[in-house]
Parts: C-alpha cells; sequence; structure tokens
C-alpha cells in the first residue's frame, strides 16, 4: 500500500467571514464647545475687578470708620483676610448658584460637572477654593487651560468640571467598529435549561 502525505489547504474563509461580521458605523456627537485659554482668562480680569470693586465699596469704609490699617500687606492682616473671604465667596456662591460668575456671564461661559448638570457643593468647593488657591500660589498653572485636552485647568482636574460656551455646540464625528461575529456566538452558545 503506498502512503500520500498530501498538505491539503482549505481555503481561509475567517477573513472573509470577519469582514463580512464587522460593520463601520459613524456617530455624530454634539457637545458644546469648551472655553479657551484666553476668553477664560479675560472673565477671570473682569471677576478679579468686581471682587476688589466688592470690597473697595463695602470693606473699606468700615476699616477707615473703625480706624484699621489699610496698608498692612501681610498674609495675616485684618484687611488681607476679609478681602480674602470676599474674593473665594463670590467664586463659590456665583458659580454654585449661576454656574458662572459675572465675569463668565459677560462672555457667555458656564461651569458643568462632567457627569451631571448641576453642581454640588462639594464640587464647586473644591473647584473654587482648594483649586483656585493651588493655582494662585502657582500662577504658571493657569497655562494649563491653554495646552490641556477641553481647556482644563487645574481646578476643572480637580473637580470633574470643565467650562463651556453657552449656546455653542460642535459637532464629532467618531467611526466605530461594530462586531457582528460576537452576536452569532453568542446565538450558537445559548443554552435552554429545561423547567421543572
Amino acid at each position: 500500500m503506498e502512503n500520500h502525505d498530501s498538505n491539503v489547504s482549505l481555503p481561509n474563509d475567517e477573513a472573509e467571514h470577519a469582514s463580512a461580521n464587522q460593520q463601520i458605523q459613524i456617530i455624530e456627537q454634539i457637545e458644546e464647545k469648551t472655553a479657551g485659554f484666553w476668553m477664560r482668562f479675560w472673565a477671570f480680569i473682569v471677576d478679579t475687578l468686581i471682587v476688589a470693586a466688592i470690597v473697595g465699596i463695602i470693606v473699606n469704609p468700615i476699616f477707615h470708620l473703625f480706624g484699621w490699617s489699610l496698608a498692612e500687606t501681610k498674609w495675616y492682616s485684618p484687611m488681607t483676610i476679609v478681602s480674602a473671604v470676599f474674593y473665594y465667596a463670590y467664586f463659590v456662591l456665583t458659580t454654585k448658584f449661576w454656574q458662572q460668575t459675572l465675569g463668565k456671564m459677560i462672555f457667555g461661559l458656564k461651569v458643568k460637572h462632567k457627569n451631571a448638570d448641576r453642581l454640588d457643593w462639594a464640587t464647586v468647593l473644591f473647584r473654587e477654593i482648594i483649586g483656585r488657591f493651588i493655582s494662585n500660589k502657582l500662577p504658571f498653572l493657569y497655562l494649563l487651560v491653554a495646552f490641556m485636552p477641553k481647556n482644563h485647568g487645574l481646578n476643572d482636574i480637580i473637580a470633574d468640571t470643565v467650562v463651556v460656551q453657552e449656546k455653542v455646540f460642535i459637532k464629532r464625528k467618531k467611526e466605530i467598529v461594530v462586531d457582528h461575529s460576537r452576536d452569532e456566538d453568542y446565538e450558537s452558545h445559548q443554552t435552554i435549561s429545561p423547567t421543572i
């Protein structure tokens, strides 16, 4: 008897089967446009001027009335402490109740949480006190807004927030590959358990 070794190659249908079971879908996502560095910079300048005006109109006359010194510049001087309280209170309260400061309102900007519509107190306190305190001590951190994806600043990173332009939307197209072979595998591996 003669023994023949023959290598029979079957056609490779797996590649064709894989491409036939995969489909590319294009999904259009509409999202709010994030606020860039310059818009946020000018809004911050306006907010700083507003806080300075509030302190000048309310606090300075009280200090003059009681004869307290306005010239001390130490961090623990009464004027510095009162100014800091007004500064942080302004940012916390306006961001919590309106989701924007007056400067942001002027430039049409709004603060949003990444996963929710409204901002809770914890988010606002982290963003406006801790994030702003660190950024004020290290001012170069404000430049993160210019270079980070979605224009995140340090306070946005800390609090999971994003500053967006109101009523300005961008359309993004995203391609996804849908694999229908898994659907077939699932259907072929389903078992029916008998009921007793």
